[in-house]
């Protein structure tokens, strides 16, 4: 990692925002010397039996940026989620800032276009996101400079993003007694998330961790702030020096267990169109159940 510009001395300013229906964990992170800040893994509120669309979480988000007089600039997804929907285009809306995501976006619509059996008019080049980073590309929030890594596995999108003495790592970690994400997913690789995760843990061992989701393991308070050190030494599925091939016989066994997400049909329709709900040809927003395509 000495390649790359980290700078553990800057301390960047982090808001968590916890949704328990989805247990996620979205931020407003933000530059210590300036208003400016980015938000992190938005949500936007369904109810999936009922078709509606609610924005009670996003406006929670909304509400402390405006409150503390902050510059929305970025909205960053670190991959294209199957177990939520992103309120990204909703914010943006609201605030502005540019929407990003990892360069690898290409590969999870074309993988899921065709699941979902888009028309031609779904494009398949990213283009519904306003940056597309590349492993190792640089942005900024206000004056600290961001640094986009690359960490498939979970999806072939997913990125880390480090900021600072920070980083917020997607799902291609959990807290240590949570393991890691599952790699079962059209795209995922249970070898290629433990080459990721490796990445991670090569950064300095003080960095701090920031998940995307907790699921509270054995009934413990919900979580979501740890370190490289203590994912070392603690993590479940890859603390303690497991290898490669014991990592994956794991994941590969334990994911075959693991029943679909809930909200993964909604989800990756939305989320692979940066947020945007898709409409049929009369305009109006609907969703699709493919039969046996997942």
């Amino acid at each position: 990692m000495s390649n790359y510009p980290i700078n553990m001395e800057l301390t960047p300013k982090v808001e968590a925002f916890f949704d328990a229906v989805t247990n996620t964990i979205s931020y407003v992170v933000g530059d210590p010397s300036s208003n400016a800040c980015a938000v992190i893994d938005s949500v936007m509120d369904i109810n999936y039996s009922a078709g509606r669309i609610t924005y009670e979480h996003a406006d929670k988000i909304i509400d402390y940026i405006k409150t503390n007089d902050l510059d929305l600039q970025w909205i960053i997804e670190t991959h294209v989620h199957a177990d939520h929907l992103s309120a990204a285009p909703y914010i943006q809306d609201k605030l502005g800032g540019k929407i990003g995501i990892g360069d690898q976006i290409m590969v999870v619509q074309d993988t899921f276009g065709k699941v979902f059996n888009e028309g031609t008019e779904f494009q398949r080049d990213g283009s519904q996101f306003d940056a597309l980073l590349k492993d190792g590309d640089i942005y900024k929030i206000g004056n600290m400079q961001v640094i986009a890594l690359s960490t498939p596995g979970h999806t072939p999108a997913c990125m880390t993003h480090i900021m600072g003495n920070i980083a917020f790592v997607g799902d291609t970690l959990f807290m240590p007694d949570g393991g890691s994400a599952r790699a079962d997913f059209p795209g995922g690789d249970a070898a290629e998330l433990y080459d990721s995760i490796q990445k991670i843990l090569s950064l300095p061992d003080d960095m701090r961790l920031f998940m995307c989701h907790d699921y509270g393991p054995n009934g413990r308070d919900i979580q979501w702030e740890t370190t490289v050190a203590d994912e070392k030494a603690n993590n479940i599925h890859v603390g303690h020096g497991k290898t490669k091939e014991e990592f994956v016989k794991m994941r590969t066994e334990r994911d075959a267990t693991l029943d679909v997400p809930n909200l993964i049909i909604p989800s990756l329709q939305i989320n692979m169109r940066a947020g945007e709900i898709p409409t049929d040809s009369d305009g109006n927003q609907v969703l699709k159940v493919p039969i046996n395509g997942l």
